[in-house]
């Protein structure tokens, strides 16, 4: 009976020793994710909060390096190359540091994101690169530290660090066009009409080339036959009108409605009504 009881003792004793007690972290993780373009751009961090204290100048010094946020290394990880402040950073995961000024920070990416905040040792040849932030001061404060993407464009986009009422922004540049194009040349020798419409789409947003937007888009709308889609057929209609044959995007844009209004799609049903107004339709 003994020698029970000291079992059942033992594996309770066991069971309190491997618990783990679950609290909330002080500075939460965070994970982002954003398309800019055709690249994709993730940050990992950790988010300390300002908790009544003053952050830039005093727990974060000016002209000091700092891990940029809490715990782990704040990383940044790119899935093609890509260009900041005039310069090549290579695709890859980076650690963030940054060193914060009143004007400008210096954000320095770095090869060795496996540190816990600052290196023991920095190592100025594991630096990618470093580039420049500016900085403005926010009409009211960030309670809590966050890295954000804004401005976003087909090339591009604002990598910004905010905090306190101070917002720090870097712009990143992509090689869209470049790989867009590559693309584009590489399925124009058996395109699909969803290829073909996706080119004219780009090559029009881009303000590229609309004869040749055109062209594509009819081959789209041909390979469609009778049942060509209300958002090619307006795809088409804003190329011919781009292109000043406003007669022609009207006779567009009125098969685009009356098939969108057959599908039930509103959105398209008033953009057609719309254009057809502004160009002048009877």
């Amino acid at each position: 009976m003994k020698k029970i009881l000291f079992i059942l003792f033992t594996g309770l004793l066991s069971g309190f020793a491997t618990a783990q007690i679950q609290v909330p972290q002080p500075s939460p993780s965070a994970k982002i994710e954003q398309q800019v373009g055709l690249s994709k751009v993730t940050v990992n961090y950790s988010r300390p909060g300002m908790k009544g204290r003053t952050i830039f100048g005093d727990l974060v010094p000016y002209g000091e390096k700092w891990r940029t946020g809490a715990n782990n290394n704040t990383t940044i990880s790119f899935d093609t190359d890509v260009e900041i402040n005039g310069k090549e950073l290579k695709e890859g995961t980076y650690a963030i540091y940054t060193v914060p000024g009143k004007d400008k920070w210096e954000v320095i990416f770095y090869k060795d994101s496996n540190n816990w905040g600052l290196p023991q040792q920095w190592d100025e040849s594991k630096v990618a690169l470093k580039a420049t932030a500016n900085v403005q001061e926010m009409p009211l404060s960030m309670e809590t530290f966050t890295i954000l993407f804004d401005e976003l464009q087909n090339d591009s986009a604002a990598l910004n660090f905010i905090w306190e009422n101070t917002v720090a922004t870097l712009p990143i540049n992509v090689p869209t066009d470049e790989r867009a194009m590559a693309s584009i040349q590489r399925v124009m020798n058996g395109p699909s009409a969803n290829d073909y419409f996706a080119a004219a789409t780009y090559y029009h947003d881009e303000k590229k080339d609309n004869k040749q937007a055109l062209e594509w888009v009819n081959k789209a709308i041909e390979m469609q036959g009778a049942d060509a889609p209300f958002w090619m057929l307006r795809r088409k209609s804003l190329i011919q009108a781009d292109l000043g044959m406003k007669k022609q995007a009207i006779e567009t844009a009125k098969l685009s409605l009356a098939a969108a209004e057959k599908a039930g799609n509103k959105d398209y049903v008033k953009m057609n009504k719309d254009s057809l107004k502004e160009w002048g339709a009877k």
